[in-house]
């Protein structure tokens, strides 16, 4: 055989191996999704240690602080650098702004979006974009976290993989999932608040399936997070104490105080937001107006500053008093709210925890008096810490699991646990809403969590229906419609006027079953039902099942819309439940991993 001959067939091979390795690992393997999630691991490990690397670069090059402080927590001798760094930063933001709107017009979709709407697909190039305007603003001192952008960049990076294997639905939803775990667990060096943070909010339940998975990205994330920046990321509070039974009671109280506070939180970011969009104020102006006031606040105090970090430590290691406390949490608001309700982009996760542990120490000095010191004010920062982020992030189990990493202390896990539980029953039940999801609903997306129903938008009555319809002219007498429809031929008829607008429905029987009482030259008048009853080809499955219900109709025309109502198909309700039923029962397997 000849060496060109050769060479063939060993280019060939090595085709068809890549092949038989990329379909292995996207289609329907355990082992290889858990291979893919360990690289979306560490990618997303390098991905956090890259960024809060940036971010402290540009704290230490901005405020001329050492590389290793925080932000927060810093003697910033430079008053005139608070005032300014935020403005710049607004302004850099605006000038981005301009050129996005040039460029990409589209709204950027997030983790939970994805995996709700999206089937987990999210834009790598928008992931980036969403990243360095998170590094501007947290570096420039807007008051923000980088969480956002660790979740965006990681999951984006395990979408645009999953993608390239051409991943399922399900897999790609798992796999964005790990990106998102990976982040929050380098983030926090906390491997299971990063793996709940999945389950609870990007992902959207928990699945034996994405077990594995999710807690393999989490643990090489805090790994690779650790090699490259040693313990930056842990958070050390101070001595717990003894927890007794008794001390359930105030920490639910607390829960419950958190939860109103955290709901009033998610309002003056949204009052800010509609305030700015009602004014006459350009969109690319308001970051540096937004930048203004948040300069003001840090000269009265820098804890105010990017996400609060070192101000979290500063407050757990030291005692202020009540009034001193309550300056710092109404600043810390005002600025946060101001800052992402102006347009810095960034959460407010690690926010949270430190408005939280505020809230928890001014909740600390009542109840010392009330209960003659029976919890350290530690303990109630802990608690209060936990309870808040889970009223603006979610997740009572994430919180949890985080407190328990934090102290390392089973006791005070459990009264976190029944503060959080508290938080998310009281915001829930008043409110409905998380930070997220409250903003989704802002914009009329109808979504409260990661739960794919995406599924469901996309099963529409346009893909349903059927085509081949029977229709007649409304003007019609009862012996022509008899000519034209023989019995036996259809089931029902829809009928449309002169101008091929929809009439109604006629079902052919019961023309035939009033065939020896009725007049042969009269009209179909009596017998048209659903006059003003159809389906529209945006509707999903779930839309028009109700319309079904509420009808009691076998089948409904399709018109293209309101105004023209000209008929394009016609959808029964038997193979609407049908395919709404094998949809979701594919959904469902998916989720526990059975193969389809």
């Amino acid at each position: 055989m000849s060496p060109t001959a050769l060479s063939s067939l060993y280019r060939a091979a090595q085709a068809r191996w890549r092949l038989f390795q990329k379909k292995t690992l996207a289609r329907g393997s355990e082992i290889g999704v858990i291979a893919c999630a360990a690289l979306v691991g560490i990618a997303a490990g390098c991905a956090v240690s890259a960024m809060s690397w940036i971010s402290k670069a540009l704290h230490s090059a901005i405020f001329d602080i050492q590389h290793d402080q925080w932000l927060s927590s810093s003697a910033i001798n430079h008053r005139l650098v608070l005032l300014t760094a935020p403005i710049g930063g607004g302004i850099l933001m605006g000038i981005v702004f301009l050129l996005l709107r040039k460029r990409r017009n589209r709204p950027i979709v997030d983790p939970i979006e994805a995996n709700a709407l999206y089937g987990g697909r999210i834009s790598l190039t928008d992931s980036i974009i969403v990243a360095i305007q998170n590094l501007i603003s947290n570096g420039f001192g807007a008051s923000v976290g980088l969480e956002a952008g660790y979740t965006q960049l990681s999951a984006g990076i395990a979408s645009k993989f999953g993608s390239k294997l051409n991943f399922r639905r399900e897999d790609l939803r798992i796999l964005v999932g790990c990106g998102a775990s990976g982040a929050i667990a380098a983030a926090f060096n906390a491997p299971l608040t990063g793996s709940f943070y999945a389950f609870e909010l990007i992902i959207g339940t928990y699945s034996t399936i994405a077990l594995a998975p999710v807690v393999v990205a989490a643990i090489l994330a805090t790994l690779v997070a650790r090699s490259f920046s040693g313990n930056a990321f842990l958070i050390e509070v101070g001595d717990i104490g003894p927890i007794a039974p008794s001390d359930f009671l105030p920490a639910i109280l607390l829960g419950t105080f958190c939860a109103l506070v955290g709901i009033a939180i998610m309002q003056g970011v949204a009052f800010t937001e509609q305030v700015a969009r009602r004014s006459s104020i350009h969109a690319a102006v308001r970051p540096a107006l937004g930048g203004i006031v948040v300069g003001l606040l840090a000269m009265i105090t820098p804890q105010v500053l990017s996400a609060g970090h070192g101000a979290l430590h500063l407050n757990l290691e030291t005692q202020s008093s009540l009034a001193t406390l309550m300056v710092i949490f109404l600043l810390k608001a005002i600025a946060s709210a101001i800052s992402i309700g102006s347009g810095f982009r960034g959460g407010l996760f690690f926010a949270s925890l430190f408005m939280g542990a505020l809230l928890g120490k001014i909740f600390a000095v009542p109840a010392d008096v009330v209960m003659s010191g029976a919890l350290t004010s530690t303990v109630f920062a802990v608690v209060g810490m936990s309870s808040l982020a889970v009223a603006l992030i979610g997740g009572p189990l994430t919180m949890t699991f985080l407190a328990l990493e934090i102290t390392g202390d089973f006791p005070i896990t459990a009264l976190v646990l029944a503060a959080a539980i508290s938080t998310s029953v009281v915001v829930r039940t008043t409110f409905g809403y998380s930070f997220a999801t409250w903003r989704f609903h802002l914009r009329g997306e109808s979504i409260r969590g990661a739960h794919d129903i995406g599924w469901i938008r996309n099963l529409t009555v346009d893909k349903l229906m059927r085509q081949d319809v029977k229709k007649a002219k409304a003007g019609l007498s009862l012996a022509e419609f008899r000519e034209a429809f023989p019995l036996g031929s259809a089931q029902r008829a829809i009928l449309v006027d002169d101008d091929d607008r929809y009439v109604g429905i006629v079902l052919v029987a019961e023309v035939y079953a009033d065939e020896a009482h009725g007049d042969e030259n009269s009209t179909l008048d009596k017998f048209i039902r659903n006059r003003n009853d159809f389906l529209q080809p945006q509707m999903n499955a779930k839309q028009a099942a109700t319309i079904f219900d509420k009808t009691r109709s076998d089948a409904l025309a399709v018109v293209n819309n309101l105004i023209e109502r000209r008929v394009i198909g016609q959808l029964s309700e038997a193979h609407t439940l049908r395919r709404y039923s094998e949809e979701l029962d594919r959904r469902r397997r998916e989720a526990v991993g059975e193969t389809i």
